[in-house]
């Protein structure tokens, strides 16, 4: 195992774009750096299947389920007694998805305040990482990856709405200053098949973990 220098509790969040990577490194991280990791809930929300057939009927009931979810597990990390490592934070689910379906029209105005209201009251109760790990990736090389792990019910999501994820991705890591930032560009770095690039993410994090500064591998 490779552990770090600093024995205090960490807690990491991988935060990046549907397919590029974050499970993946979750795992990496977690085994690496012997962390727990708390894996998205993606299989087990109930409304998932539904919202990608009829996003206006269903993406209240499936950013709640996924907001409530990603409440439980920050509640469960910051309990764990040792180092924790996340895949996806809580706070993508508002800035990013509840936001772009919003925009879009997908989200009633009534109903974004109401998810709105309810997010920003629980977030100030919330201690933020001590790193976000944002995983970066053209569109094309989302699509690739969502093809290749072969989950039914991507299958229909449509450049488009990654492009537009992409956007308020990046607009979101711009304001972002709760915390420290390690950008990984994941179209040049395969750290699922490239023992390489695995060790320049691990020797990343590791740095990252001591200055406060924004960095780029």
């Amino acid at each position: 195992m490779i552990m770090p220098e600093n024995r205090n509790k960490v807690f990491v969040a991988i935060a990046g774009n549907i397919g590029v990577g974050k499970s993946t490194l979750t795992g990496i991280l977690a085994e690496a750096f012997d962390w727990k990791p708390f894996y998205e809930a993606v299989d087990e929300n109930p409304y998932l299947a539904d919202f990608y057939a009829d996003m206006p009927r269903w993406s209240f009931h499936s950013q709640v389920f996924f907001l409530s979810r990603r409440l439980q597990h920050h509640r469960q990390l910051v309990d764990h007694p040792g180092s924790v490592v996340q895949d996806r934070s809580v706070y993508e689910d508002a800035e990013i998805f509840a936001c772009n379906l919003y925009q879009q029209g997908q989200l009633s105005e009534r109903d974004y305040r109401a998810y709105q209201d309810l997010y920003e009251g629980v977030r100030a109760f919330l201690p933020p990482p001590d790193l976000l790990v944002y995983l970066k990736a053209s569109v094309d090389t989302l699509v690739a990856r969502i093809h290749l792990r072969g989950r039914d019910f991507e299958r229909e999501i449509s450049p488009d709405y990654l492009e537009r994820l992409n956007v308020l991705y990046d607009d979101w890591i711009g304001r972002w200053a709760s915390c420290q930032v390690l950008i990984v560009p994941c179209d040049e770095m395969d750290f699922q098949h490239d023992p390489d690039a695995r060790r320049r993410i691990v020797e990343g994090v590791r740095e990252c973990l001591r200055p406060p500064l924004i960095r780029r591998l």
